[in-house]
């Protein structure tokens, strides 16, 4: 009996120790480098003339057409982020949202258009401008002609309006790789290559960071931690000295808050296995530093900013933004309301979810009066005037997007001098 209890007993801690790692898996986005390859052959069929491969496959090989004597060059190297499509996962969808130059908004072709977190996502796109869409309308093995062409005509009624209105709706099966060629040739061709802006200080967004050293290692051999992002702006170079703000976040005898920015060298850059001697804004890159790696561990460091020492944005604890609320909550509906739940109105007090870049923080409402509003940040935030955020409320025991807005101002503090 007593042995039954222990068996029960681990059988409890390992369930819970499953659902938590099921749960860092799930609250997780997804990256992927690729690179985008057309056939030089001008006899080349489109659109087969087109293929894809990883970052690691050569620039030039030879066309796989029969009798086809080209041979495939690339075109477009992209970066992919993953964000999940759980209502739940808002948040995280909405930090990945930071990063990006375009959208392909991937619809499932055996479910009705639009579903909760597909409405969601496209408000996300439409809150960051994102300007260049693509709509997958995915898993078209597993439907009949007629429910696909009758999905289609709710895609483009769902996007009457919006940003996404006009866009191409791209039927594929990603587990067939059925129509992936028409998917390379739209990205090449109606995704255009966004301005970068190299003369500026250099700096990176933190969407995820890692401590990549195995348990057990010997202390010579130690790693230090390893920052992933995407850069905005200038060039990280190796050997560069840089800054991540806010950094050590603690409250003083007062209870106020206090940031010490994080100080370190960049020791190596890599777009997944290629090692890079610099690194340049679009993309997604890992910045290997000689920062302490607990700090680093289990993606401690995403909502950081890391760039060059005293060139960061100021650190804001309170913010002031002019906001806009949607006029009903995205995919909720209340008993006997056919269109959907109203958005009401920010009350003082109230606790908000506010995403700002990367960082996803707590945020109470000091003041409200019309389209203004103050919010008081549970954690501080490196960031400036005119930055975008998306505003969340508690809906059911889920963060439901309410609405976006722009920063306006707010209180700031002094980092801690090192």
């Amino acid at each position: 009996m007593r042995n039954r209890k222990r068996r029960c007993a681990c059988l409890a801690r390992t369930l819970k120790a499953c659902s938590s790692v099921l749960l860092v898996l799930t609250q997780s986005k997804g990256y992927a480098n690729a690179k985008i390859y057309k056939c030089d052959n001008p006899k080349c069929l489109r659109p087969t003339c087109y293929t894809s491969g990883g970052s690691n496959k050569d620039d030039s090989f030879p066309c796989y057409r029969p009798a086809c004597t080209g041979r495939f060059q690339l075109v477009r190297h992209v970066s992919f982020v993953d964000c999940p499509g759980h209502d739940i996962l808002m948040a995280t969808m909405l930090n990945g949202a930071a990063v990006m130059d375009a959208a392909l908004l991937l619809i499932a072709g055996n479910e009705s258009c639009p579903q909760p977190q597909t409405s969601e996502h496209l408000a996300a796109i439409e809150i960051m401008k994102l300007k260049h869409i693509i709509i997958l309308q995915n898993k078209i093995d597993l439907v009949k002609d007629t429910q696909a062409k009758e999905q289609q005509e709710q895609i483009v009624k769902f996007v009457q309006g919006t940003v996404a209105e006009g866009a191409p709706i791209i039927p594929i099966s990603a587990q067939l790789k059925y129509n992936i060629e028409v998917l390379c040739e739209y990205i090449t061709k109606k995704i255009p290559i966004p301005p970068r802006n190299f003369a500026g200080a250099p700096r990176l967004i933190v969407i995820r960071s890692f401590d990549v050293n195995k348990p057990g290692c010997e202390v010579k051999d130690l790693k230090g931690g390893v920052a992933g992002g995407s850069i905005l702006r200038g060039v990280l170079t190796v050997g560069q000295e840089i800054e991540v703000r806010p950094g050590l976040v603690s409250k003083d005898g007062d209870g106020k808050l206090t940031c010490q920015p994080i100080y370190s060298k960049i020791v190596s850059l890599y777009a997944e296995q290629n090692d890079l001697q610099f690194a340049v804004p679009g993309g997604l890159i890992g910045v290997g530093t000689k920062i302490e790696p607990t700090l680093c561990r289990a993606d401690r460091l995403v909502g950081q900013v890391l760039g060059a020492v005293g060139a960061l944005p100021k650190i804001f604890v309170e913010l002031e933004v002019s906001y806009y609320l949607l006029k009903r909550l995205l995919g909720v509906r209340m008993e006997g309301d056919k269109k959907g739940a109203k958005v009401q109105k920010l009350t003082k007090n109230e606790m908000l979810l506010v995403n700002i870049g990367s960082l996803s923080t707590g945020g109470r409402v000091v003041a409200s009066k019309a389209d203004l509003a103050k919010i008081a940040l549970t954690n501080p935030v490196c960031t400036e005037k005119d930055e975008k955020i998306a505003l969340s409320r508690r809906v059911e025991k889920h963060w439901r997007l309410i609405g976006w807005g722009q920063i306006r101002g707010g209180t700031t503090i002094e980092p801690i001098k090192k």
